[in-house]
């Protein structure tokens, strides 16, 4: 016959207060980021109601923009854009952290993924300002 278990004591779960992520600047930028992905997901549900709306024929597309056009929706897209940037910038400074590029048998340093990572986010953004600005 087996011999009974021996009880072990729980685990310890230390009591934080709710808000114990605001004492530290780097939990609260880590948190802010996640926040970030809230409102970017609200824009792309927002966006995909656009292209629906689009299907269904100028006067709803056009009943839609003029929703869109209320102060609190125009206030809710600076903040997303705002969030979208911030997103972006953490992003593309983890980039070189993330991931390892290397040329035959030597690693890119980290700081350069980082700057082409930085760079081709302008080209790009220049090159679709270019398009929509020429129509």
């Amino acid at each position: 016959m087996s011999e009974p278990r021996v009880e072990r004591p729980g685990l310890y779960y230390p009591k934080l207060p709710t808000t114990w992520w605001l004492r530290n600047t780097n939990y609260f930028l880590f948190m802010l980021r996640e926040l970030s992905s809230v409102f970017i997901m609200v824009f792309l549900v927002l966006f995909l109601v656009e292209l629906y709306r689009l299907s269904q024929g100028p006067k709803a597309y056009g009943a839609y923009l003029e929703t869109l056009r209320a102060p609190g929706w125009i206030v809710f897209h600076v903040v997303a854009l705002a969030f979208a940037l911030y997103h972006s910038v953490t992003w593309f400074k983890l980039s070189g952290v993330v991931q390892v590029v290397r040329v035959g048998e030597r690693q890119v340093p980290p700081s350069l993924v980082t700057a082409a990572s930085f760079a081709l986010w302008a080209v790009v953004s220049i090159v679709l300002l270019w398009f929509m600005v020429r129509g």
